[in-house]
């Protein structure tokens, strides 16, 4: 696809390899520039009747389809749950620093709504957590030696792709994130207590908010993290142990490399269906921002548009 775009606009413009040309001969900050004017100019030839056309037509302008009162109480009473749980909510800008997915995360750019002045729209909050957190620490503001930082936020995610079949999926999205972060203390510390942690949380949840009864998680190893046998053999020993929720193993997961070492999710049934709602995993995010392989962070998220469509 990448291909054929760069050949359509090379054959239109007259310039060869155009896309390379703006890529490597001039700066971020002259392509925005620049972005910005042909815009500027664009907008100027729009009419009313045509925006109004376009509009229909653009699937992510739509609003949302939940009830938004029911939504804010929902949003609330999960904020002020989390943040007795030493989780602090943070409010996002609705754009993100450009890069912020595809830089440290497996996600291909195109999935993203990259926006101008090095942003993108925002489609996934767990990432610009990580980067605050980063930037917290770089910074020698974050909390004393040893102390774990954790953070939570309620946003409308948007992403770019081909949306999953079934009812109540669109194009932008209401997800609850938790992102933790810490060193590496040896024994698994830090991903065993964190991952119990936040699933006891999305576990009181579901239950309190939704009150949903029959909820049970999956824990799927991911490659990616040294010694992950280890990791998930312990894991499920711990979380049997310390929780008292029904937890299964899944051996055999479907590629994802989002997630290193360790993934879970949290299973609920709804209508007679059984719906992945929430999940969540180790993430080397703040490893490659900082350049230590001792930082540690954990990271999940909750589909409340999708449980409020649903429930």
């Amino acid at each position: 696809m990448e291909d054929f775009i760069s050949k359509k606009t090379d054959r239109k413009t007259g310039i060869p390899n155009l896309v390379q040309l703006l890529r490597g001969q001039i700066s971020s900050s002259e392509l925005s520039s620049l972005l910005l004017e042909v815009y500027q100019q664009k907008s100027e030839d729009i009419q009313p009747a045509a925006l109004l056309q376009q509009y229909r037509q653009n699937i992510y302008v739509q609003p949302a389809d939940t009830d938004m009162i029911d939504m804010l109480e929902k949003e609330l009473q999960l904020l002020r749950f989390l943040r007795q749980q030493q989780y602090e909510p943070v409010e996002l800008s609705p754009v993100a620093q450009f890069g912020s997915c595809a830089a440290v995360g497996t996600v291909s750019q195109k999935k993203i709504i990259t926006a101008l002045r090095h942003t993108e729209v925002l489609a996934d909050a767990t990432n610009s957590l990580a980067l605050h957190i980063a930037d917290l620490k770089q910074r020698g503001i974050a909390t004393a030696p040893g102390e774990r930082l954790r953070f939570c936020t309620v946003h409308r995610h948007i992403r770019a792709m081909q949306l999953p079949s079934g009812k109540g999926y669109t194009p932008h999205f209401k997800i609850a994130c938790m992102v933790a972060a810490g060193k590496d203390t040896g024994n698994f510390d830090f991903e065993l207590t964190t991952c119990a942690e936040q699933m006891k949380h999305i576990y009181y949840l579901l239950h309190t908010l939704f009150n949903i009864t029959d909820i049970y998680f999956k824990i799927q190893p991911r490659s990616g993290y040294k010694n992950g046998r280890a990791l998930t053999d312990a894991l499920m020993n711990y979380l049997s142990s310390h929780l008292p929720y029904k937890i299964i193993s899944d051996d055999a997961p479907a590629e994802n490399n989002y997630y290193k070492g360790i993934q879970f999710k949290a299973v609920v049934q709804l209508d007679g269906n059984e719906i992945e709602i929430a999940d969540g995993g180790f993430v080397d995010w703040t490893q490659q921002l900082l350049g230590n392989n001792k930082e540690r962070c954990f990271i999940s998220g909750i589909g409340l548009s999708l449980l409020m469509k649903l429930s």
